[in-house]
């Protein structure tokens, strides 16, 4: 049971956090969100006007789960270790972002999905625009990134890469293309492909 204390705002969008990790994006209607939460279907509409805006702060959650992942593995070092390469850590925040994709498939959906980004309900566009940042950042300190090419191109190209394995993988085409359940070697062309080849 849920404390009293806490407000219907937030118990609507972790009752929605929760049914999008259980049932997947589908799940959540307004009528079922209230329904999970024990609530009137009318009752979200005191905090959310519209579905969209309900949907965009569940996201936001996603969002910020995400970055905390990220920031923990920097403050870490890769696998734990201080002082890793540039390189490495572009590597670390695409791992990351595989697995999150892998374990929060439903989440991952509703966080990219076109309509709540396009909206512009509570900045949801801005709320990824950090990670990003930080694909960018990585990748314009890897030296043996081709010449001539911005970073912010090349972090884009990365970012859709990833987008597209995320979610062959997901559906399953992928394993079955390369024979294994193991992405690491995926992941390692494609480190290559935006990269450059790893000089060590």
């Amino acid at each position: 049971m849920r404390e009293q204390g806490t407000g219907l705002r937030a118990q609507l969008v972790a009752v929605g956090v929760e049914l999008v990790a259980a049932r997947g994006a589908q799940a959540l209607s307004l009528r079922e969100i209230a329904r999970a939460a024990g609530v009137s279907h009318g009752a979200p509409r005191r905090y959310f006007p519209t579905h969209v805006s309900l949907l965009s702060a569940i996201a936001r959650e996603g969002f910020a789960e995400l970055a905390g992942r990220a920031a923990e593995a920097f403050e870490a070092g890769e696998d734990g270790q201080e002082g890793a390469s540039p390189r490495e850590q572009v590597a670390a925040l695409c791992r990351i972002y595989l697995d999150f994709a892998r374990t929060n498939g439903g989440m991952f959906e509703l966080m990219f999905r076109h309509d709540l980004l396009r909206s512009g309900h509570l900045g949801l566009r801005e709320t990824s625009l950090p990670l990003f940042g930080l694909f960018v950042d990585c990748v314009a300190r890897v030296r043996s990134r081709p010449g001539g090419v911005a970073p912010q191109v090349v972090a884009s190209a990365l970012w859709a890469n990833l987008h597209g394995i995320a979610q062959l993988w997901g559906w399953g085409s992928l394993q079955l293309a390369l024979g294994t359940d193991d992405v690491e070697p995926l992941l390692r062309r494609v480190l290559d492909a935006h990269l450059g080849p790893d000089i060590r």
